[in-house]
């Protein structure tokens, strides 16, 4: 927390000067931090999703994919879907596209199937994940990013769709199949598509939803949470005076445009 709050780089992670530092452990802290800011005032709105692409798993020693709390401060909606923010307070900050759903309930438990999952959303909107990071040279673990507040900085949540009964097997296959171009200051800086994020981010939020059952203590799921699904392009570095902007092919989704200020 005092790394964070006084933008200070901690030259050596925690897995690398203890490695019994593990994912428990990892979510323990998680844990205390979610205490220490609610104590202070500020409310969980919901969580964000780290390695969300299977294919880095094995590498990682990763069984499924990572979480840790969003907060009232850090995120945003965007009116008229547009948006700056500031970037002052930040380290080393990089954007992230990212689908982002609203939970009308829990996800029913056992439910694998895209269509399963969605009976539990309320809406879906394009976002930007704004991560940052206190680990010199960004060089972590997943145990790490975890502890870290899952290098969640902000988010920022375009117009939402709202999803209904009778759209949920059209959308469900929607989300397997759309693709998404980052522009910075206009010019195309990154592409992405849903198999970046478990093969569609209703996929993602389903393995999200069954891995917190797995792990003993952890806060599940809950009507109202906010879920950022997890990054649909390379990450990208951001630095003030610039604009960021997203589109969506494939998906009943508006554009989103990110101005970044010092």
């Amino acid at each position: 927390m005092a790394a964070c709050a006084g933008r200070q780089i901690i030259p050596a992670p925690p897995t690398s000067r203890d490695p019994g530092f593990d994912l428990a452990a990892a979510y323990a802290v998680e844990a205390e931090l979610s205490r220490l800011r609610r104590a202070s005032g500020r409310t969980t709105v919901g969580w964000k999703v780290g390695f969300a692409n299977r294919a880095v798993w094995r590498a990682l020693k990763l069984e499924t994919l990572v979480w840790a709390h969003m907060y009232d401060d850090t995120v945003r909606c965007a009116e008229g879907n547009t948006v700056s923010i500031s970037l002052g307070r930040m380290c080393s900050p990089k954007i992230e596209p990212e689908i982002v759903f609203k939970m009308r309930t829990p996800v029913a438990a056992g439910a694998v199937e895209a269509a399963a999952v969605l009976d539990a959303v309320e809406w879906l909107a394009l976002g930007f994940e704004i991560i940052d990071c206190v680990y010199a040279d960004w060089k972590f673990q997943p145990a790490d990013f975890v502890a870290a507040f899952g290098l969640h900085a902000a988010l920022v949540v375009g117009v939402p769709h709202q999803v209904r009964p009778e759209s949920i097997t059209e959308l469900a296959d929607r989300l397997a199949r759309f693709t998404v171009k980052l522009l910075k200051d206009g010019q195309l800086a990154a592409e992405g598509s849903a198999r970046n994020v478990l093969r569609s981010p209703a996929l993602c939020l389903g393995e999200l939803s069954a891995a917190m059952s797995r792990r003993a203590g952890a806060e599940p799921l809950a009507a109202g949470d906010l879920v950022s699904s997890g990054t649909l392009t390379e990450s990208q570095r951001i630095a003030p005076g610039q604009t960021w902007a997203a589109s969506i092919d494939g998906l009943d989704l508006p554009r989103l445009t990110l101005q970044t200020v010092e």
